[in-house]
């Protein structure tokens, strides 16, 4: 039997803010409706989803605990074509209220990455292998 990840989600504070943040700024498309605690995201491959952390006591039978502030614990990476795909990304995504958090740069490892916070605190790096071309 083959393991893979089904699915990768993000347990929230506020749902409605936060996939208008992933569906106004970042681009992902989503069929929530605004009902019920769950919201699950367009995405090739893995998919995507956010809980209401309100929910998870009860799902849970105890009480979660949360980072607070900057949340050092996982990120979300979004690649791009080319290295201008994803400044022209990091700059739209700040100018809409992405906390930056570094500044586009040219990695060692051969990777152009940024990392942005959404707006409760959890890091996307928006970055280029640069496997297109620049258009």
């Amino acid at each position: 039997m083959g393991m893979r990840i089904d699915m990768i989600g993000i347990f929230v504070a506020d749902l409605g803010r936060m996939v208008a943040f992933y569906r106004d700024v970042l681009g992902f498309e989503t069929s929530w409706d605004g009902n019920g605690p769950y919201a699950e995201f367009v995405n090739d491959g893995v998919r995507f989803s956010m809980y209401e952390r309100a929910q998870l006591p009860g799902l849970l039978g105890q009480a979660p605990t949360y980072p607070a502030g900057l949340n050092g614990t996982f990120e979300l990476a979004v690649d791009l074509p080319t290295s201008a795909d994803a400044d022209r990304m990091v700059a739209q995504v700040v100018a809409a209220g992405g906390q930056p958090i570094y500044a586009p740069r040219d990695e060692p490892w051969g990777m152009h990455s940024s990392m942005i916070a959404d707006p409760e605190g959890n890091l996307i790096e928006i970055g280029s292998w640069n496997r297109g071309t620049d258009a």
